[in-house]
């Protein structure tokens, strides 16, 4: 391999001229002539049977200088960048300039992660919230456990909005049922908005037993098109009408819905977990406006390459977390009417920030110098290993030790930044930017800043530009 050129460009990329010498060519078209032989056709021979000297005499000697190129250049490519220790993002993109016997050479440019020169991180100013909470907030906090504790009893009165009315319905159309217009047994919420527009409104008044029709009009755009705008009459008859029984809130109350003796005590548990999530809330805040201002500050020429790879590993973890879920990641698409490219063109904001706030981490502690020891690994591990219900072991095994080296020292480096800030005035906004970046920026909460290290992919199998002019037939 020969390293012709060296080339840096905007935006963090390297142009790399490399050269195969024809020792190294030769060697790659056999491998092609290996790969190739069994899909193509010789009269006289089996397929795969046929020497390559005579594939060659009978469809030019270029015949496998495109697989033969394809198969050589991610190699060539990874040590020429390996011998000018280039930290590449993304795969490179190839052009291919001349190819004979003689070898090949090609253009290669990828980007790389950029140099970062940091400005003040160190001593900075943000607002942070004083967090309080009332007695109002407590009396918000206790609605789940009263809706969870609240039954629906049957009345004899007329039904009123906010009751719920047990029915059997059809629904008829010129004298005629309907397809789908029928129910039986069904629980409706007068006022909730559930049913056609008119629907409920009707039955406001009405008393178990009563027998009524209903008369509505389907929406213009309701969706099935042969009722929508079509008039109809349900005949509806009451089973029941059903009213909210909502407990008393005293010490019974809670005991029944939390492990506390008293009313008191549980809106005391209710009250201090709040305040500690507020708490927690104006801390990653104020933690978030002090990266914010750390990003400003900074100088980078961040490649496109380096966002979209970051929004790439985003959009797979959110398919993962629908996986999970049970939802086919296609179904789940279909269902909401988003697309791959939509969501990771949503991605792309939150990436920016990402790889911004990873990229001063990552200054940070070369700047400062700092070092994860083995004592903070495996008091990492074990961390890890008591939130996974793991062995420590198991952790060692399943995470990369470069990676959980990364996240401890991105989390000193985000507590150097910290422990020096204090509460005050935000400084105000730069107009010009400091880094040449593809996408605006987007909030993170802080405490993710040990943002996983930029995986280096191996260089992708993209076919050279410039094809050999003679192809084999080959079997379909």
């Amino acid at each position: 391999m020969n390293l012709k050129s060296v080339e840096k460009l905007e935006k963090s990329r390297v142009a790399l001229t490399i050269e195969a010498n024809a020792e190294e060519f030769e060697a790659a078209v056999n491998k092609a002539y290996l790969k190739m032989r069994g899909r193509i056709m010789v009269p006289g021979f089996r397929k795969g049977k046929a020497p390559r000297r005579l594939i060659e005499s009978m469809y030019g000697a270029e015949v496998f200088y495109e697989e033969a190129i394809n198969l050589a250049y991610p190699g060539l490519f990874d040590e020429a960048a390996q011998q000018e220790k280039l930290d590449t993002v993304g795969y490179p993109e190839v052009e291919l300039l001349s190819a004979d016997k003689n070898g090949f050479s090609f253009k290669a440019t990828v980007a790389v992660k950029p140099e970062v020169k940091l400005g003040k991180y160190k001593g900075l100013t943000a607002p942070k919230d004083t967090v309080k909470v009332t007695e109002k907030d407590i009396d918000g906090e206790l609605q789940p456990y009263i809706q969870r504790a609240t039954r629906m009893v049957d009345v004899d009165r007329k039904a009123k909005k906010g009751d719920t009315v047990n029915i059997d319905f059809e629904g008829f159309m010129d004298g005629k049922a309907f397809d789908g217009g029928k129910g039986q047994g069904h629980d409706l919420e007068l006022g909730s908005g559930s049913f056609i527009p008119g629907f409920e409104d009707q039955l406001v008044g009405v008393k178990a037993g009563a027998e009524k029709d209903v008369a509505v009009t389907f929406p213009a755009d309701y969706g099935a098109e042969e009722l929508a705008g079509k008039e109809a009459t349900f005949k509806v008859k009451v089973n029941a009408v059903k009213e909210k029984s909502v407990p008393a809130l005293d010490d019974e109350f809670a005991k029944d819905v939390s492990e506390f003796e008293t009313l008191a005590e549980l809106r005391k548990d209710l009250g201090d977990k709040l305040t500690q999530r507020r708490e927690r809330q104006a801390r990653n805040a104020f933690e978030e406006a002090l990266l914010d201002q750390v990003t400003e500050n900074m100088t980078a020429d961040i490649p496109d390459a380096m966002v979209e790879l970051r929004a790439e590993r985003m959009l797979e973890d959110y398919s993962q977390r629908i996986t999970s879920q049970g939802i086919p990641f296609e179904q789940y698409l279909a269902m909401t009417g988003l697309t791959v490219d939509i969501l990771k063109m949503q991605a792309m904001e939150g990436a920016l920030r990402q790889v911004k706030t990873d990229l001063a981490l990552g200054a940070i502690t070369e700047a400062e110098k700092i070092e994860i020891t083995e004592k903070e690994i495996d008091a990492e591990c074990e961390r890890l290993a008591e939130q996974y219900g793991m062995k420590a072991d198991e952790v060692k095994k399943v995470v990369p030790l470069t990676e959980l080296k990364k996240d401890l020292s991105n989390q000193k480096a985000a507590n150097i930044i910290f422990d020096s800030a204090k509460v005050g005035k935000a400084p105000a906004k730069k107009d010009a930017k400091k880094a040449d970046a593809p996408a605006a920026e987007e909030k993170k909460p802080a405490k993710k800043t040990a943002a996983k290290a930029e995986e280096k992919k191996p260089a992708a199998k993209k076919t050279a530009e410039k094809k050999p002019a003679k192809k084999a037939k080959s079997e379909e």
